[in-house]
């Protein structure tokens, strides 16, 4: 056969593939089963608590307003008693770098806390997780219903398990918009059908999210969806807190009775029960090691050391331990001195700075902004009396919650002369486009562009702000 001949290719034929397991593993569904202890409390109460902050903020008021609301079709952005413009995004920007910064810092300190507790995947699949289980029963009887052939008694609890799922997915959505629309409007629009289409869709979009992720997804967004869990390697260290199996004293595993030594049976003090893995949300085995879909929560220790309550052994075969910890048989002192090392104390140094920064900034923030817009008509021109006059057009923003009157003055020339010189009122929260003519005497300056500020003074509260501008002299 010629080189330049094609070589044959090996063709598997797909009845081949099944024969051997299939190209790709097929999905287990997995059945967390239900758990007490301290850390399945913890996670209890984050719930309750990121809820509780959740659908209660946006039915909180301030004065005669909503207290937190995002205010996109007036581009103001109401949180407590500040009133922030698009312009003050830099605020954002600070508030997401203290974000990621604490997300590091908790990484680095104990693993994927966020992961386990305070996630809104994490929270909302432990939601449905409980009504499904109210519903359906424990993991034996879910595992047995979804078994069955379809009946009455099935029917009804699928169907009534999906129709709670659905009223809590859209009352989520439903409050997602409010943060954005006016909740009480929101509602009495919607009990007179006349929501907007814009927010039709966002209830919807977010509500069946909710309802698709929580319900039906749970541990594949955290195994194949999550970008968290593909990065957080490199947040990990030897001296990060994770869960943690003790190989040395659990293996080998084997079965054996109540107080009786394991140790003098040649075995370790795990009983290969297989609860770690019941209860874990996304049906990992931790004895395999730290794996990327470990979020953390905690779940393992609490039903291993349940089993050795049951058989009077010491507590703690799977805890929260540092690979260094583990390898050194460390106590739990000798771990948490390891916590202050330098990587941490370097996350906490910035973050603490850049969160007094953004603090400080917020408490002298100057509640008044102003934009200069030279008039794109005419640069300079000579008005009434001979005298060489600039257009301009300031936009005053108004970032207090009552009416404010602004007296505007200009400098930089001697001579130069602002027109209006009344106050000009701008309503609580509201901006204006106010038209300003600064007028300066023929020859009182040299042709070209000379810098010039408006400055912006309040009559109530002495805030005051200066733009610096240009004043064109013609030739």
């Amino acid at each position: 056969m010629p080189d330049s001949a094609p070589r044959p290719r090996r063709v598997i034929p797909i009845a081949a593939a099944e024969k051997t397991g299939g190209l790709y593993e097929a999905h287990q569904k997995v059945y967390p089963r239900s758990i007490d202890g301290v850390f399945a409390r913890w996670r209890w109460l984050m719930v309750f608590v990121t809820q509780l902050v959740f659908y209660g903020v946006p039915w909180l008021e301030w004065g005669q307003r909503q207290a937190v609301l995002f205010d996109l079709a007036t581009r103001r952005f109401y949180i407590l008693g500040l009133v922030l413009y698009p312009q003050d995004l830099i605020y954002l920007t600070g508030l997401l770098v203290i974000s990621a910064l604490s997300l590091f810092l908790f990484t680095a300190v104990a693993g994927r806390l966020w992961c386990g507790y305070t996630c809104p995947q994490t929270v909302y699949a432990e939601m449905f997780l409980w009504i499904e289980q109210k519903i359906e029963g424990n993991r034996i009887a879910r595992m047995r219903l979804d078994g069955e052939d379809l009946s009455i008694e099935k029917l009804v609890k699928k169907w009534f398990k999906h129709v709670v799922w659905l009223g809590i997915a859209l009352w989520t959505g439903f409050t997602f918009v409010g943060y954005f629309t006016p909740i009480r409007d929101l509602g009495l629009a919607f009990l007179q059908t006349r929501m907007t289409g814009w927010e039709v869709f966002w209830v919807l979009f977010y509500g069946f999210a909710t309802y698709g992720n929580a319900g039906f997804m749970r541990e594949q967004v955290c195994k194949y969806m999550c970008p968290y869990a593909r990065f957080q390697s490199a947040m990990f260290d030897r001296d990060t807190l994770i869960v943690s199996y003790d190989v040395g004293r659990g293996e080998p595993r084997g079965v054996r009775a109540k107080g009786t030594d394991a140790r003098a049976q040649g075995q370790g003090d795990c009983i290969d029960c297989s609860l770690c893995v019941q209860v874990c949300p996304t049906g990992i085995d931790i004895r395999n090691g730290l794996q990327y879909e470990c979020i953390g929560c905690g779940l393992c220790v609490d039903a291993c050391n349940t089993v050795m309550d049951k058989l009077a052994s010491p507590r703690g075969l799977i805890r929260y331990a540092t690979q260094n910890g583990m390898a050194g048989q460390w106590s739990s002192r000798q771990v948490l001195r390891r916590v202050l090392r330098p990587r941490v104390l370097i996350y906490s140094g910035v973050l603490v700075a850049l969160s007094i920064g953004l603090l400080a900034s917020l408490v002298t923030r100057t509640p008044l902004k102003v934009d200069v817009v030279r008039d794109r008509g005419t640069l300079a021109r000579i008005a009434e009396g001979g005298r060489i006059e600039n257009v301009y057009r300031l936009q005053i923003m108004n970032a207090t919650e009552q009416t404010q009157h602004y007296r505007i003055e200009a400098r930089g020339l001697e001579g130069l002369h602002a027109s209006p010189e009344q106050p000009v009122t701008v309503g609580p929260a509201q901006s204006r486009w106010v038209a300003v003519r600064l007028q300066l005497p023929y020859g009182a300056a040299d042709p070209g562009s000379h810098p010039v500020y408006f400055d912006v003074r309040a009559a109530e509260g002495g805030a005051q702000v200066s733009e610096k501008a240009t004043f064109m002299v013609p030739r």
